[in-house]
Formats: structure tokens, sequence, C-alpha cells
């Protein structure tokens, strides 16, 4: 199994360059795949509907060939497979683990897709899961290329680093898409069979990745990052493993309590992290509170987002069904009473889930959670790497108001001002006003009519903020600004600030 410096290889990691060879010729690549497939027959294999995609992939050729076996868990003839695999021998590929023999005919043993991670096409390894045909999963099984692991993908700064961290990095998805913005690359897991896989999707993407075996943060003790990336087994539940990529064996969020207070010990200064995690809500505790008392009092700069909030029964649900079990069986049932007792006996009423986004800096921590719920399209790994700059200029001018009241400042390209009648005694007649951003997480304030003629003055050639204030009072019929109305017009151009609403120039 992989360790730091290991130079023995298993045959799956052997037979890459031919299979890449392999995949390469017949075009089994994310685009080609699209443009083969179409784009409906493209959308039925996402959500596991086997038969639009195995009548497109009829008319595919060798690459439908491919399709079928390694996407749709179809049985070829040996033959057929042989042409499609050329130059991978049948034999090989059923020593390495990649296919199994039944009769003349052969099925994938593993999971082979192709995506985009945002650098060009990459092939991703990983155990076949029970989106085409039932299986259930083992306690070992490593998990493909699913929802979670998307959006954190998604979710991930892509800013240049020196070096990245995939702490549990199960097939090797974000270790894979670390490559493409950091020279170096290392990745933990303590499951045998996740780096068995992950050695092979570095090898069939010709990438340079340290794994390392070991557990949570033992392998890289004593180490620093640039960036740390993790989609830990974070799964809400009772304190045990059935299936090592969801499940910690700690009680209820003590996987996302564990490594987001301990990743702050993995940064470089100014080193950034991006968490995917869980938490619970309870009636006793606010979840923000609950978070921010996993992180250190001194160091880092938190933004905490929640993406989603399930009810017990729902999230339950959700993770029975992941691991291919039917609701309806009766283990499935006696399963789901069990953990929702344990959920019950700690007062979950919901589980919040989002990303945990960290920065190293050398100044007292601060933590700003908030709910994101709503529906919005960008990534948010762009937004994350913009809101840590604006949060460092901020600290800034904490350390040095007169730098706020001297800066010009512009409106973002995506603000828009709207005011919105509400129903009154008479009619359509109240109304509020709101400044809001149409990209990105599409935040909105609530403002009043002296922030909206504050914002109507801000050029990036035009008036410093503190006289921009000092005409604002004296529309008002006020010969000087008195403190409360500096500090009024201060907190709600800092709270623009860090939103990305307005920008310093």
């Amino acid at each position: 199994m992989p360790t730091s410096g290991s130079t023995v290889t298993s045959p799956l990691t052997a037979l890459c360059p031919q299979l890449r060879t392999a995949l390469t010729r017949v075009g089994y690549d994310a685009d080609t795949l699209l443009e083969a497939l179409g784009a409906d027959a493209h959308s039925a294999l996402g959500r596991g509907e086997p038969v639009p995609v195995r009548r497109a992939a009829r008319e595919a050729g060798e690459l439908g060939l491919l399709v079928r076996l390694l996407l749709l868990g179809d049985a070829l003839d040996e033959h057929e497979a042989a042409a499609a695999l050329a130059p991978v021998r049948i034999g090989d590929a059923v020593a390495a683990g990649l296919l199994t023999r039944e009769g003349g005919a052969v099925r994938a043993a593993l999971d082979l897709r192709p995506m985009d991670t945002g650098a060009g096409n990459r092939w991703i390894l990983s155990d076949l899961d029970d989106s085409m045909q039932r299986r259930t999963l083992t306690e070992d099984h490593v998990l493909g290329v699913g929802h979670a692991s998307l959006s954190l993908l998604r979710a991930t700064p892509t800013t240049p680093v020196g070096s990245a961290l995939d702490l549990g990095t199960g097939c090797g998805i974000q270790a894979v898409h670390a490559a493409s913005y950091a020279r170096t690359v290392t990745a933990t897991d303590v499951n045998p069979r996740a780096l068995w896989l992950a050695e092979a999707t570095a090898a069939l993407n010709e990438l340079d990745i340290d794994l390392i075996a070991g557990s949570w943060f033992e392998p890289v003790a004593g180490r620093r990052f640039d960036r740390v990336v993790a989609n830990p087994p974070f799964v809400v539940g009772p304190a045990r493993i059935e299936h090592t990529y969801r499940d910690s064996g700690l009680a209820l969020d003590g996987a996302s309590e564990l490594v987001i207070s301990r990743v702050p010990e993995l940064l470089a200064p100014g080193g950034t992290a991006a968490v995917l995690a869980a938490w619970i809500h309870t009636d006793d505790e606010d979840w923000r509170q609950r978070v921010s008392r996993w992180l250190p009092a001194h160091g880092i700069d938190a933004w905490v987002v929640q993406r989603d909030v399930a009810d017990p029964a729902l999230y339950v649900g959700t993770w029975l069904r992941d691991a291919g079990l039917d609701p309806r069986s009766p283990a499935a049932q006696q399963r789901a009473e069990d953990w929702l007792t344990a959920l019950e006996q700690a007062g979950v009423t919901g589980v919040g889930f989002g990303f945990v986004y960290l920065r190293s800096v050398d100044a007292a921590t601060e933590i700003l959670a908030e709910d994101l719920t709503h529906g919005f399209d960008d990534p948010l790994g762009a937004e994350a790497h913009a809101y840590f700059e604006r949060s460092a200029w901020l600290r800034q001018i904490a350390a040095e108001p007169s730098r706020a009241w001297r800066s010009r400042y512009r409106i973002d390209g995506a603000t828009a001002l709207e005011r919105v009648l509400l129903p009154g005694d008479e009619g359509w007649e109240q109304r509020v006003a709101r400044v809001h951003r149409g990209d990105g997480p599409r935040w909105q304030h609530e403002v009043d009519e002296t922030t909206v003629s504050l914002l109507a003055g801000m050029r990036p050639d035009g008036l410093p903020l503190y006289e921009l204030i000092e005409l604002l009072a004296l529309s008002q019929g006020s010969e000087e600004v008195s403190p409360e109305f500096a500090d009024a017009a201060l907190g709600v151009v800092t709270g623009l600030v860090r939103h990305g609403l307005i920008h310093p120039v």
C-alpha cells in the first residue's frame, strides 16, 4: 500500500499506462462522452437511468462499449471488450482488479469515470456503486464522484499554492483537482483500498501525488500546507463504523468537530482550508455557536457557510439509501429506528451541512457563520478567496480606522438597488430598499435612504468616505458629523465590503 517514499506499485497502477492509451484512443473523455451520448442520455447517466444511456451507447462504437462496460456495469463479450480496451490485455485487467470474468464475458470490477475537474479531462477510479445496479456496499467501499465530493470540488479555491493536502482522499478526486493548482500534493487515508485506488487514479492521470497511509492527522504530524481540503466521514449518527467513507466512529458531529478543530495546526502562515462538514441543531444551542466552539481563540479567520438543513428522518433515510439499502426492508427499518433514537436522545432537531473555510492569520480568531440556503449557481471557491482578501482589509481598518475614512469605494458591477413595495393600511405604500449582488452567493442587505445616498456618492475617483458622510450630515441639517452617525456609517460600509457589494479602491 502507498506510503511516503514508496516505490512498490500495485498491478492496477502498473496497468495504467496501457489503460490510458486505450482510453485516449477510444475517446473515453468527458467532452467526447457528452458529444457521443447526447445531452439527454448524458443527463440520464447522472440520474442513474441505464436504458437511455445504453441505447445511445449502441451507436457509439468502441466508446459505447466502454460506456456499457465501465459506467453501466453491463457484461460484454470478452472479444468485444478486448478490442475496445486494446492494448490492455483482458487477463491483465482481470489480474489487476479492473475486470471480472463470467464465462466468455467480462464485467467491470471498478468504476472508471471521465470528468473535467476544471483543468481538462481526468479519469477517476472507484468502487462500483448502486446507481446502475443494486449492490450492497462493503465496509471498505471507496466512494466515487458523488454529490458531496463534487460540491467540495466546486467550492475549493483554485488560486495557485505551493503545497496542498487532501485529508482522507478516498478515490483521490480532491487530490487530482489539487494537482491543477498546487506544486506538490499530499493525500492521506486510513482505508488501504482507498489508497490502492487513489494511487492508480494518480498514475492514470500521470500525476505525482504523495500518498500516505494513516488515520486522521497522524500521517502528516508536524507538517504545514498552503491549502488543506477535506471531505471527512462526517455523517451524523451513533458512534459506529459501517462504511469508512462516511462513518468515523465518533458520535453525532464529532468527526466534523475533530477535523475543524485540528486543521488549523496544518496550515502554513496565510494557508487556507476548505472542509465539507455537518453539525447538529438542537433547541439548547444555535448552530453558529456550536461550530464556533470548535475553533481556537487565536490564529484563524473563518467563514462558515450552511447550505442545507435536514430534519432527522429525511437525513437518516437519505444515508440509508446512499449505502444501497431499501428503507422498506426489515434490516433497514431497524437501522433507521436505532439511528433516529440516538438522534432523539441527543436532542437533535436537524442536521446542518455546508462548508467551513479557514485561513491562518496572526490575529485573534474571527468567525462569520451564516446561512446560504437559498439557491445560487456560482461555485464558492473563488468567493472564498475573495472573502478572505476582503476580511484582511477589514482587519487592517479595525486597527487603523482612519484608513477606512480616507478610502474611496466603488460599487461592485453585480450590485443592484431595488425598492420593494409592501402592503399597508391604504394599499401598496411601505417601501423597503435593498442592495444585492447578482452573482456569487447573491447576498442582499436592507438599507435606509441615508445609505442609498451614501452609495450614490461612491466613485473610484470621487470623495473619500469621511467627506461623503460630511455632505450627508449637512444635507440632514447637521453642521458636523456626530460620533454616532460616523459609527453607523462605518458599520454599514464594513458590512457591504465583507459581502463584496462594494470595494475599497
